[in-house]
């Protein structure tokens, strides 16, 4: 293909994973998929490669890039199939991920997989929205491995109906499900097309063509950075069991646009649940060097091959079975891309901003009985300022990519009421650039409930780059008692809980 071609061949690989996306949202019951938009999509071809991706969930993608080829292997593919998994010892992240994987047949012969992943806001945990302060995963929900979910094209109900019956709101779960379903059709179909208009030798020989355009674009872009040993640390605040401090260290090795990233120094595995498995680190390194590539270099698997990652087993960021994990796909992802930031910003000080929000503000929340409900959201913060302008204000940053939820449909869909919504004025850090501010969001209970926080940057706040000031750390509040970065707790009517979101780090020092 020449450059012309290869480039509308990229786009159309895109279009048909932002297709799957808007049937995968329209269909959804769920506020967490519909609304918040929790979910990813895209392509992988015959050996479990990444092929091409919405803009989507960095986390999620990532993960499923690093993982895909194992969880594709040794199954007996057959058209119509789809497997659905959630494991993150086995290809996933963290439980209510639930990933739907759907073999794509041309002519009878297997040319790819279409794949989406979306969070479901109650997998089966004992606390409402399925993200507790736990100590081992089976804690945290029911644990699907990779298992036929449909088998040439026909359901398996008995699977659907136990997936979704251990859920406070079964209807949802379903309607979930069989959106997922509907999203990998879609997305086989028009795979299916698009080969059949190029041709299967023709599809094939534009996939090696991608990946080796998209493994020049970012090597080329990476050569900017010097060689040399760059190193950084940070610390996440606790686990929730009694560690605080637990320390991510990283040590970036810089030769000819070859990257090694080795997080050996961080802390071993814990006995709360901000452990993660390997593939999640790998989607936090992978979104910090894709963030130094140009905009149109291709989101497939040519683009991540010159960085190489490394975690010893068993340590924080390389979890062993049966560790918990509920925190680690958001908190300790997040904590990930602070300190490969911080590691770079050495080399490359203009162009690595200051530590954004540093957490997602994770809340949990639901209730047991006849009208049993569960919900699930992530609240944004400051981003860190960089050389060239102030951090943004309240938006969701790096490992996360989902909205807000509208006010109204929380209030129209669950016994809460939103009491203050606003920006938190003056958190962002000073300098030269200002760190962006946080958020504060306030919820009035309706009726009596369960919630769980699980959030950092309470103790250590996010740092600021080039001399500029930190921001401020985040504070939780029950009422008018103070509460811990991860908390669990029963509600009554009228009780209120308060998320004041940090503010990111300024950047440069300030000439006032």
């Amino acid at each position: 293909m020449n450059a012309a071609d290869l480039n509308i061949f990229s786009s159309r690989l895109d279009a048909i994973c932002e297709e799957m996306g808007l049937v995968l949202r329209n269909a959804a019951f769920s506020p967490n998929i519909r609304d918040r938009l929790d979910f990813s999509c895209a392509i992988f071809d015959i050996d479990g490669e990444l092929c091409a991706q919405a803009a989507h969930i960095p986390v999620h993608l990532g993960s499923m890039a690093f993982a895909m080829r194992d969880v594709v292997r040794g199954l007996d593919w057959r058209p119509g199939d789809q497997v659905v998994f959630n494991d993150p010892y086995l290809g996933g992240t963290h439980l209510p991920d639930v990933t739907l994987v759907a073999p794509v047949f041309v002519d009878s012969g297997l040319i790819g997989f279409v794949v989406n992943r979306a969070h479901h806001a109650d997998i089966g945990s004992d606390r409402p929205g399925s993200m507790p302060i736990s100590r081992r995963l089976e804690e945290e929900g029911q644990i699907i491995p990779p298992t036929f979910l449909l088998r040439g094209d026909s359901e398996d109900r008995s699977l659907l109906q136990r997936l979704s019956a251990c859920t406070r709101n079964p209807r949802e779960s379903l309607g979930d499900y069989a959106a997922q379903i509907a999203a990998n059709r879609a997305g086989a179909r028009a795979l299916q097309q698009l080969v059949r208009q190029y041709g299967s030798e023709l599809y094939l020989s534009g996939l090696l063509e991608l990946n080796a355009y998209a493994e020049r674009l970012a090597t080329h872009a990476l050569a900017q950075i010097p060689d040399g040993v760059y190193r950084h640390a940070d610390s996440l605040d606790d686990d929730g069991q009694g560690n605080a401090d637990i320390r991510i260290e990283v040590c970036v090795q810089v030769r000819q646009a070859r990257f090694e990233v080795d997080f050996s120094g961080t802390a071993e595995q814990v006995g709360g649940n901000v452990n993660c498995p390997l593939a999640v680190a790998a989607a936090a390194v992978w979104y910090v060097f894709r963030c130094l590539m140009p905009a149109q270099t291709p989101a497939c698997a040519g683009a991540f091959r010159p960085v190489h990652i490394f975690a010893p087993e068993g340590c924080l960021l390389n979890a062993r079975r049966p560790a918990a994990v509920a925190a680690g796909n958001v908190e300790t992802s997040t904590r990930v891309v602070d300190v490969v930031l911080g590691a770079l910003a050495q080399a490359l000080p203009q162009q690595a901003p200051a530590a954004s929000q540093g957490t997602m503000n994770n809340l949990a929340m639901g209730a047991e009985g006849e009208h049993g409900w569960s919900y699930y959201e992530t609240i944004g913060g400051g981003m860190g300022a960089h050389a060239y302008d102030d951090g943004l204000d309240a938006v969701q940053s790096h490992m996360t990519n989902t909205l807000n939820t509208p006010v109204e449909i929380l209030e129209s869909q669950y016994p809460l009421r939103v009491r203050r919504y606003a920006i938190r004025r003056g958190s962002g850090g000073e300098g030269l650039r200002r760190g962006g501010d946080g958020l504060i969001r306030e919820f009035e209970f309706l009726r009596a409930a369960h919630f769980t926080l699980l959030s950092e940057r309470r103790r250590h706040p996010p740092w600021g780059g080039s001399g500029g000031g930190n921001g401020s750390v985040g504070l939780n509040r029950l009422n008018e008692q103070h509460l811990p970065g991860k908390v669990e707790a029963f509600v009554e009517p009228g009780d209120r809980l308060t998320v004041a979101t940090p503010g990111g780090g300024g950047w440069g020092r300030s000439e006032h």
